[in-house]
């Protein structure tokens, strides 16, 4: 979902994206500096320059959140693990890694990187504010390095508490994994610490609506929901991981994939194929050569009185743009890249050639049979 966005260009190779919802927080963020903070820290300030003042002070705080999770892409991206992307959201930011760390080391020096990026910024707004402090003509600067300095170091205190998915649970995680070699009960331990972290931010939020600050309340309540949501989903995300490592795409994947002409038209599949058969998807050949794959989801985007001129060459997918998995390619891979793109099946391709398809709705009732047998 995070990887949705707007994407505003690339660090050291690394795609950068900002959420929709984080133009909220920036908006929030800057209307407490100008209307709150730099008027009551400068009376002598005009409104203009308070706004102007909010406004950068705003966007460096979100270049701190950036550089944050930079350093853990990097040391992650040192360690052979694929960065996906890194997205700035409305509780600050996330790097999508193309997997997990496979060592406690990794992770222990991957989840530190950010926290510890977050305390030098910290420490370099400080002393610039320090410097700066003194010398009338650069009080404006002065002034928002008073605020960025404070808030990287409770950044960086924050992210450690020990409750994953915070840099801290991860610390937390590393640290009983490196211990007991089992990844499946430190993260239980570390998630389970989340999200008894996550209910107290609740109950503090609701304690603090009762004193009379909604707003703060509010704001700490949710940030306490999300992180007990976020605990919870990372665990049982690595327990279905689990229960499907080991098992391959060719376990499940049909083999008998009717193809169809790119010659024929949409409304002779819809009715001779998809009416009669129930499937979803078809393979798209002509002279042995597969040239994409036709969908529900392409038929659906062609208007209705379309289909009897339409045809199926005209409105599948190519295979040059198709996602993929191969037959030996692991399970959680399919179930990843299923959940990701968010479409119901995948073509099963080797050599070059579909020689099967793999569907959501397998890997489900896989799951399912294999939880009700107590199977690990």
């Amino acid at each position: 979902m995070l990887a949705e966005g707007i994407n505003i260009g690339k660090a050291f190779g690394i795609p950068l994206r900002i959420h929709y919802s984080w133009f909220i927080v920036f908006v929030l963020v800057t209307w407490s500096l100008a209307i709150g903070y730099f008027p009551q820290a400068y009376l002598h300030w005009n409104l203009a320059t308070s706004i102007l003042a909010g406004v950068i002070t705003s966007l460096l705080f979100f270049a701190s959140v950036l550089v944050h999770e930079l350093m853990h892409s990097l040391i992650a991206r040192s360690a052979g693990i694929p960065i996906v992307s890194i997205t700035l959201f409305i509780f600050g930011g996330v790097s999508q890694m193309g997997e997990e760390p496979r060592q406690p080391q990794v992770e222990f020096r991957m989840a530190f990187a950010g926290p510890l990026a977050s305390l030098v910024l910290g420490g370099i707004f400080l002393a610039g504010w320090i410097w700066l402090r003194s010398i009338p003509q650069f009080e404006f600067a002065a002034a928002i390095c008073r605020w960025l300095g404070p808030i990287n170091i409770f950044l960086a205190a924050f992210n450690l508490i020990p409750g994953f998915p915070l840099d801290g649970g991860r610390v937390l995680r590393s640290l009983l994994w490196w211990r007991s070699g089992n990844l499946n009960s430190a993260t239980k331990i570390a998630s389970n610490a989340g999200r008894g972290i996550g209910y107290l931010l609740i109950l503090g939020g609701v304690f603090i609506v009762f004193r009379g600050d909604l707003i703060s309340g509010l704001w700490l309540a949710f940030i306490g929901w999300f992180l007990e949501n976020a605990a919870a989903n990372s665990y049982r995300q690595l327990a279905l991981q689990d229960m499907l490592r080991g098992h391959r795409v060719s376990e499940l994947m049909t083999h008998d994939c009717p193809v169809v002409s790119p010659d024929m038209v949409v409304m002779q599949l819809v009715n001779e194929q998809i009416l009669t058969s129930g499937r979803r998807c078809f393979p798209v050949v002509r002279n042995d050569r597969v040239l994409g794959l036709v969908t529900l989801h392409d038929i659906k985007a062609v208007p209705r009185e379309r289909w009897d001129v339409k045809t199926v060459g005209e409105v599948m997918t190519p295979f040059s743009n198709l996602k993929s998995v191969g037959p030996d390619e692991d399970l959680t891979t399919a179930l990843k890249m299923l959940t990701e793109q968010n479409i119901n099946q995948l073509p099963v391709v080797k050599n070059g050639k579909i020689v099967g398809m793999i569907a959501r709705d397998n890997l489900l009732s896989f799951i399912s049979v294999r939880g009700e047998l107590g199977a690990k």
